[in-house]
């Protein structure tokens, strides 16, 4: 007798395939369809915001027809801060949006003489010049001093000269601000990380 194994049947393990129904084919699109909603919608009520650049307000740092990435969640949690980009609704126009720079924070006096900007506050009581390496030189009229109330920030353009900003409508409530533009993804070959810089 042979001291081998007898080796086993082993039956056909691959299933064998068959013709599914048209209904059958809809059904599973129609479970796909609600499972990425499920996923997709909270993330776009919620937590991130698609918006296209419209205008020159924000040259060079932003170009018509940038493609941008929103973030609504942080300022649930922090308040904005100064150098962060924000898109904030009008507040003559509620469905208008506007795309600006933080420039001056709540408590804080923006004094804009001389083409420089002074930042007032409690850490700097004699005042600070805003150095703004990532902007080109421009000729910036003189406004008035402006005076930040609690919940109010100081909005400008990058391209100072031309943009509609808190220079002409005074500063932006809290209550305004959607969120701050965290990714540019068009065109492509810009796609980048918008960072806040360091004053």
């Amino acid at each position: 007798m042979s001291s081998y194994p007898v080796p086993r049947i082993i039956e056909n393990v691959v299933p064998s395939l068959e013709r599914r129904s048209w209904m059958d084919l809809l059904g599973d699109i129609v479970k796909i369809v609600i499972i990425a909603a499920a996923l997709i919608v909270p993330i776009r009520l919620f937590l991130v915001q698609p918006f296209f650049v419209k205008g020159s307000s924000m040259e060079p740092t932003l170009k018509e027809n940038d493609y941008l990435l929103v973030d609504e969640l942080s300022y649930r949690f922090r308040q904005p801060e100064r150098g962060e980009v924000v898109v904030f609704r009008y507040a003559q126009e509620d469905k208008k949006y506007f795309i600006k720079r933080v420039i001056g924070v709540p408590g804080e006096t923006v004094d804009i003489h001389d083409n420089t900007i002074t930042i007032v506050n409690k850490e700097h009581p004699d005042g600070f010049v805003l150095n703004e390496p990532y902007l080109p030189d421009y000729n910036l009229p003189d406004v008035a001093h402006a005076i930040l109330g609690q919940n109010e920030y100081y909005v400008l353009g990058d391209n100072r000269p031309v943009s509609y900003d808190s220079k002409r409508f005074g500063p932006v409530n809290i209550d305004h601000i959607v969120g701050r533009a965290v990714f540019r993804g068009f065109p492509l070959q810009k796609a980048t990380i918008i960072h806040t810089p360091t004053y």
